[in-house]
């Protein structure tokens, strides 16, 4: 019997999926999680070998809380699952060493099967999402620059970024001035919208 933690934000959306999990005889769900803050301690409390993860999760994004997943409790396989296949967000997934990346509007009986498979071992990855990856190039940003990002997408000012990261304000203003060249954004909000659009951030 396969020991599956899941990690979805929308209830309704969670419950489907526990319920789609455990019609099957070999898969039992464990562990039901709403926020990526909650995945590591619940993993290590239910020691699952498959955690289902959505990629945009509040407190802790998927992918962050699937690479500290990685790094605590290395047996346990990560699924991740993502309404919107950025090709971005497979080359962060991947750099995250996750085990598959399935898109949400896969056929239900696809989440079972890849469970299977990333469970025995096996890489998992959409062969139309795995082909937009290779073609998209590199992440041309550094992982402090997509820090500094994501943190100004959801808000934050530079006084606000610069005591998250300990760092001083002007530091982080080199930052989004480095950010935005390499994007060749018009500006902070551009750069933004592109590392979203292109899933990075």
């Amino acid at each position: 019997m396969l020991r599956i933690l899941l990690a979805e934000d929308v209830h309704m959306v969670r419950g489907a999926l526990v319920a789609l999990l455990d019609m099957e005889s070999d898969l039992t769900v464990v562990a039901q999680v709403s926020s990526g803050d909650k995945i590591v301690p619940m993993a290590l409390e239910t020691q699952p070998d498959v955690a289902v993860i959505d990629v945009d999760l509040p407190v802790v994004d998927g992918l962050s809380a699937a690479a500290e997943l990685h790094t605590r409790l290395p047996r346990c396989k990560t699924l991740i699952l993502t309404g919107m296949g950025r090709p971005g967000t497979l080359r962060r997934a991947m750099s995250v060493s996750v085990s598959g990346f399935l898109l949400k509007d896969a056929p239900p009986e696809r989440l079972a099967q890849a469970v299977r498979e990333v469970a025995a071992g096996r890489r998992i990855v959409d062969p139309q999402l795995a082909v937009s990856a290779w073609d998209v190039g590199e992440i041309p940003l550094s992982g402090r620059e997509i820090q500094v990002l994501r943190l100004a997408a959801g808000g934050a000012e530079p006084p606000e970024i610069a005591a998250v990261m300990h760092v001083s304000v002007g530091t982080v203003r080199n930052y989004l001035t480095r950010i935005v060249t390499k994007l060749n954004a018009r500006n902070r909000v551009d750069a933004i919208r592109i590392a979203t659009e292109a899933g990075w951030i």
